[in-house]
């Protein structure tokens, strides 16, 4: 099951690369902005619950399609870039087996343990 995941993560991952290349931003602006979700970590700082419900928000998917769309709606691309890098970042978290966090701690994941 885990390999048909990671496909599955893969072809979202590429799909996401995919949207950015329809937007009008040179490349250099998707390898800067990749990592960029990855600062949601810091409502860890506040404890496991706050850090949970904050990597949540920025890794959910659903909220990336969102954002992306809002985009769309109001023709705007950077919105639109938003959205890709938050849809293609989380996929790419997945990926490497980072998945949606429990209260219970980091490393707690709705694909499992990290590290086990």
């Amino acid at each position: 099951m885990k390999t048909i995941i990671k496909l599955e993560e893969l072809g979202l991952f590429i799909l996401g690369i995919y949207f950015f290349s329809q937007l009008n931003y040179a490349w250099w602006w998707f390898l800067v902005l990749i990592l960029v979700p990855d600062f949601s970590m810091i409502g860890y700082v506040f404890g496991n619950k706050v850090g949970a419900l904050c990597y949540n928000m920025v890794h959910h998917r659903g909220i990336a399609i969102a954002v992306y769309l809002v985009g769309i709606y109001c023709s705007n691309s950077a919105v639109q870039l938003w959205g890709v890098i938050l849809f293609t970042h989380s996929s790419m978290d997945r990926l490497f087996g980072y998945g949606l966090k429990y209260e219970t701690g980091f490393k707690f994941t709705h694909l499992g343990e990290i590290g086990k």
